[in-house]
């Protein structure tokens, strides 16, 4: 092949290396950091979950052969029972949490009737009022229609408090479906219920998918709640549990940290498989849509 020479006298131009603006380069740096410094904590517990004692206190930072995975079946023999206790609790919550906002929601986006604005503006109130301030009478109550003890002291609180977010999230979104996909299912002659069913459930995925991992953290991580109002061993969610695991093997650090990487799998592995609707539903959208 025969080459073209460049003119005589013609500048020649140098093919310069890319170069990522500084603002660029400030933000990735930034971001490594920030994930760095997340997940750091989850390092750390994973390293410690791998030793005994005498490594724990010798090499503090750095992990140290030999790993001891016996600790995970110490830690799953006494964090099951709580293990379960939190996974009803959960479960039973946030289906209770879904189920009345989208229908509070789906009423207040979709029906005309006196008062509407006044009465969504007074549940948006209730945002403002601190949860400590309602403890004293929600426990009077609790106890008064003798719930204590029981897994309904713990799950219908949530179900109240979760309930005033996600009618806020879930009246927004479905405020945004098009009218005319409602109007065109009346005019087929489907009922306000087969509407509901058929076709605001199946379009609602992506903020039923938010609502419910937003709350699912909430009540996984609750403590003081049912501390206060649980005083039997079977009973026990994770995170009270983990306190008496602390005492019943405080010395034990592989155990007990064992424990707390096993308390946290349940909500990882939640975000990893439904984290397509969390992110649509902040979004607004529709997974698959776009």
């Amino acid at each position: 092949m025969t080459s073209v020479a460049a003119p005589v006298g013609a500048p020649t131009v140098a093919a310069a290396p890319l170069r990522r603006p500084r603002s660029q380069v400030g933000v990735h740096t930034g971001l490594v950091l920030l994930v760095a410094a997340s997940l750091a904590p989850y390092v750390f517990m994973l390293v410690t979950s791998l030793k005994d004692n005498q490594q724990y206190h010798e090499n503090f930072w750095a992990p140290v052969l030999p790993f001891h995975w016996e600790n995970y079946a110490t830690a799953w023999a006494q964090v099951q029972p709580y293990l379960m206790a939190s996974v009803i609790v959960a479960a039973a919550s946030v289906v209770g949490i879904v189920a009345v906002s989208l229908l509070a929601a789906f009423v207040f986006a979709r029906f005309e009737f006196p008062g509407r604005n006044a009465l969504f503006a007074l549940i948006a109130a209730l945002m403002m009022v601190p949860s400590i301030a309602s403890l004293i009478p929600l426990f009077v109550m609790m106890r008064d229609l003798d719930l204590l003890n029981t897994y309904w002291v713990l799950i219908i609180p949530h179900i109240a408090t979760g309930a005033v977010l996600g009618t806020i999230i879930m009246r927004t979104f479905i405020a945004g479906i098009p009218q005319t996909i409602f109007d065109a299912a009346q005019i087929d002659g489907a009922s306000h219920l087969r509407i509901f069913r058929s076709i605001m459930m199946p379009l609602s995925l992506p903020v039923i998918g938010t609502v419910a991992l937003v709350n699912v953290q909430g009540v996984w991580n609750d403590f003081f709640w049912p501390l206060l109002t649980i005083s039997e061993n079977d009973l026990r969610t994770m995170s009270v549990g983990l306190l008496f695991f602390q005492g019943q093997s405080g010395t034990e650090f592989g155990p007990l940290f064992a424990g707390y990487l096993i308390a946290s799998l349940p909500l990882l592995l939640l975000f990893v498989f439904f984290s397509k609707y969390f992110l649509a539903g902040v979004q607004g959208g529709i997974p698959g849509s776009h």
